[in-house]
């Protein structure tokens, strides 16, 4: 077997970029028996059986074939006349509507679409993994802008104002937040909204998890006095309709951003799979009880997990979305990745090192509620033996 590389032929964009963070521990959960994973940003429950059945239909139906480049049109209808009710935004289906595979696509071609080389995205941090990565490879600059337990995790339009300079093109965002649960109030987003438009900046907003608010409604920026034309509106169907792996998302904006985006996705998914579009069509006409019902459930186990972490002794910032806590581990005398890897290593439960979000997140871990209530107990009693040696090693070493 030949011994050469070929690494020196490869993009120098792509080498420099780092792998997951996240990657490293999920594959070592994988590799211990008896694991309970945390880590894992995906609900525990099936697809709705009407669902899955509208997609077994369609196939003995004969759909089979591709669809057009910017998705089904009864499919781009329905999406937007969810959006309307929903979140208060209007879109037209024939030109500013376009459904990908999953929100990741989504995400790529947005920023593709709008950032030339040397553009500079502010990115408020903790956030998701995938967004420096993407930036980069749009040719863009990631300006990660911290926001803190301090801060409630949001981002704020006073910390956002300082990093913007000449250059500054996009502020992505992300609220509920992945990995802290935070949302967005409404004042706040009116703060950041007058920003956005006295810098000409255009926003990419990720709200994958916005049926899975908690506490009060969920307002989109989109939705704000002057913002819809500038916003590139980011949602799906992996998280509120336990469709992950269905890879459907979706995307609304001004029809020059759909039409750029729509561009690039004819040249390379050419369209999300006619099948799993017609599942997506069935979730949105009949999905929204079982949906709730979810959403119900989530709440209730969010609840469950900040008590457990209460408990234990580990403050922890109250989500108010997502599927996600982000307790303070600090007091373990730990850092993140130490947590992670020997708590995998010694009591076989798998949650994410918070530094895997960004750097202001160290400090931090990121564990699933996504997971069943039987599992999140057994989890966190192992989870608070584990507290408890270290913090009681920590004490017998100041002692000494």
């Amino acid at each position: 077997m030949s011994e050469a590389t070929w690494t020196h032929k490869l993009n120098p964009t792509v080498l420099a970029i780092k792998p997951s963070a996240i990657r490293r521990f999920f594959d070592l959960a994988a590799e211990t028996k008896g694991i309970i994973s945390l880590g894992v940003g995906e609900p525990d429950f099936v697809t709705p059986w009407h669902v899955r059945e509208a997609c077994i239909f369609a196939l003995e139906q004969g759909y089979t074939n591709y669809t057009p480049n910017s998705g089904l049109p009864e499919l781009r209808r329905e999406i937007v006349r969810y959006v309307a009710e929903s979140y208060g935004v209007e879109y037209r289906p024939d030109c500013e509507v376009l459904v990908t595979v999953g929100v990741s696509e989504a995400l790529d071609l947005a920023l593709r679409a709008v950032v030339a080389p040397g553009d500079e995205v502010l990115i408020p941090e903790p956030c998701y993994v995938s967004y420096q990565p993407c930036t980069v490879l749009a040719g863009g600059v990631p300006v990660p802008v911290p926001s803190g337990i301090e801060e409630g995790f949001q981002a704020r339009a006073e910390a956002l104002a300082r990093a913007i300079t000449p250059r500054t093109k996009v502020l992505l965002l992300c609220f509920p937040n992945n990995p802290t649960g935070a949302v967005l109030p409404r004042r706040e987003l009116e703060a950041i909204a007058r920003l956005c438009q006295a810098h000409d900046l255009i926003v990419i907003s990720d709200e994958i998890y916005a049926e899975l608010t908690y506490e009060g409604e969920h307002t989109s920026i989109a939705a704000l006095p002057g913002m819809r034309d500038r916003t590139i509106f980011l949602t799906g169907f992996s998280k509120a309709f336990a469709m992950t792996g269905w890879r459907i998302g979706y995307a609304l904006g001004h029809a020059d951003f759909i039409g750029a985006m729509t561009k690039i996705h004819q040249y390379t998914m050419l369209c999300a799979p006619v099948t799993a579009q017609m599942a997506a069509l069935e979730a949105l006409r009949n999905g929204r009880e079982e949906m709730r019902r979810m959403v119900r459930e989530f709440s209730y186990r969010r609840r469950l997990v900040v008590k457990a972490f209460a408990d234990m002794g580990l403050p922890c910032f109250n989500p108010g979305g997502a599927f996600y806590a982000f307790p303070d581990i600090r007091s373990t005398g730990l850092s993140s990745e130490e947590f992670t890897e020997r708590l995998i290593k010694e009591e076989k439960v798998a949650v994410v090192p918070g530094n895997a979000f960004g750097a202001c997140g160290e400090g931090f871990v990121r564990c699933s509620y996504a997971a069943s209530v039987d599992e999140l107990n057994e989890a966190f009693k192992r989870m608070h033996r584990f507290v408890e040696r270290y913090r009681a090693g920590r004490r017998a070493a100041v002692r000494s």
